[in-house]
């Protein structure tokens, strides 16, 4: 119990580190005992940086209709786009609009805010990740060719939400399947999917929270003074949905349900991110260093790394 005591105490500390350079460079003030939610990473959209914000407008929706219970949450996002990634910007600006909107929401207060880190860099990520608490992998599965942020955010006490993908596999068989939150299709059911012809539009025909969502920012809810800005975004969902967002926001919500009701839990949340980073050991750089030796190169030790004598 002292040991679990001890961690949760710089867990906290260093969400009031990261809280603070927020206030710094955001002028956000944060409610540090909320759920840090915490997407750093290229911006692209098989990354689905955008299924993280249809989340966030769904429980923007809920506190507005009087939800009573919901866990406090401040979701972070970082990244940077390639110059002429036009999608991708645009997905940063809508993230930065409903920043905008649910921030100054006096109706929300600290249950939610949204943060778009700006510049995110190495001397970013080195507060980022110590003062995450839920990791977002959640790439469409197939898509993501391994992937270092998940285990940089795993080391440093965060759980994992994510999609069976990348090193997500990887690190659900060393932490266990009760220890991160998977959902969404297989690599096997996203092909099967598109095969058999994805209608993207039936899932929004479907599902009322995701038709709300998705027809508020097509009304300009989220950027009144040009309504139309996010149009393109809207219908690219509607009419293909490439990395089938729509097809995983169900399965995603359910998840980030379970998520926010072991937050409440603050011992057994605490007790599975000890655990999480006890069962990490499989990433460290000497086992990547030694297989790649053993089975890349075919070198074998040195004498003097082995401690035996020529």
């Amino acid at each position: 119990m002292d040991f679990r005591k001890a961690f949760a105490q710089v867990k906290h500390a260093n969400k009031v580190r990261l809280a603070a350079k927020i206030e710094k460079v955001t002028g956000i003030k944060l409610n540090t005992k909320s759920l840090f939610d915490v997407q750093i990473k290229r911006i692209h959209e098989y990354k689905r940086q955008l299924l993280n914000v249809l989340h966030v407008i769904t429980l923007y929706n809920r506190i507005r209709r009087g939800e009573k219970g919901i866990t406090p949450r401040t979701v972070i996002f970082g990244g940077k786009a390639a110059p002429g990634y036009w999608m991708a910007k645009q997905i940063i600006r809508l993230i930065n609009d409903v920043a905008s909107i649910v921030n100054d929401d006096i109706a929300v207060g600290n249950q939610l805010k949204v943060v778009f880190y700006p510049n995110y860099e190495v001397s970013a990520a080195e507060i980022l990740f110590p003062g995450s608490d839920l990791s977002e992998q959640i790439s469409t599965a197939g898509t993501e060719a391994s992937g270092t942020g998940n285990m940089k955010m795993a080391l440093n006490g965060a759980l994992t939400i994510g999609t069976l993908d990348g090193a997500n596999v990887e690190i659900k068989e060393e932490v266990g399947d009760e220890n991160i939150f998977i959902f969404g299709l297989t690599t096997a059911q996203v092909v099967e999917t598109k095969a058999s012809g994805y209608k993207p539009r039936d899932y929004y025909d479907d599902n009322p929270e995701l038709k709300q969502v998705l027809d508020m920012i097509a009304s300009g809810f989220f950027s009144v003074e040009e309504p139309n800005r996010y149009q393109t975004i809207v219908d690219n969902l509607l009419d293909s949905d490439q990395y089938l967002l729509l097809a995983d926001y169900a399965s995603y919500i359910e998840a980030q349900d379970k998520v926010a009701q072991l937050y409440k839990n603050q011992e057994e949340w605490t007790r599975l991110a000890i655990l999480n980073v006890a069962n990490m050991a499989k990433f460290s750089s000497d086992r990547a260093i030694g297989e790649y030796a053993k089975n890349i190169w075919h070198v074998n030790p040195h004498a003097s790394a082995t401690g035996k004598s020529s």
